[in-house]
């Protein structure tokens, strides 16, 4: 059975998550370089440091082909960065502070995007499990639709 038009349209909340995901990661990165690179390098002319910004280029594609998969383990990931951001935040003082004050937040919009678009994503995919089995329950028995639709949700 091949998906409806409907199904390969994303709804404008996972396309939200999806941006959202997407413009924190890039933020992540782009955070990073700058503060290892100019803003607040551990050693004048930059740090070995910035090498910690490699493994959030790896998530990258998944994330702008809307892959399930990555959106689940970034999920995980984010909470590396998350962590370096609390300690320096706590240990670290004026712009590095400020800076990873900022790491934190973006780590937690990562999150937060990532989970809702699992939800999200989820709860559409059994939704359309049961409309698929609905209709092929139809068609097996001969009927043209099934006799009572499937609850609405909100």
């Amino acid at each position: 059975m091949t998906p409806s038009a409907a199904s390969l349209t994303p709804s404008p909340a996972v396309r939200w998550t999806r941006t959202l995901a997407v413009g924190s990661l890039l933020g992540l990165i782009a955070l990073g370089l700058a503060w290892e690179l100019w803003l607040a390098p551990l050693r004048p002319g930059g740090s070995w440091l910035v090498i910690k910004v490699l493994p959030l280029t790896v998530p990258l594609a998944g994330l702008l082909k809307n892959r399930m998969y990555t959106y689940r383990w970034v999920s995980l990931l984010v909470w590396l960065y998350f962590t370096e951001g609390a300690v320096r935040l706590t240990s670290d003082t004026g712009l590095s502070a400020m800076l990873a004050g900022i790491e934190v937040l973006l780590c937690v919009a990562l999150f937060v995007a990532c989970a809702m678009h699992v939800r999200i994503r989820m709860r559409t995919a059994g939704r359309d499990a049961v409309a698929d089995d609905a209709a092929r329950r139809a068609i097996a028995e001969g009927f043209a639709s099934d006799p009572v639709p499937p609850k609405a949700h909100p």
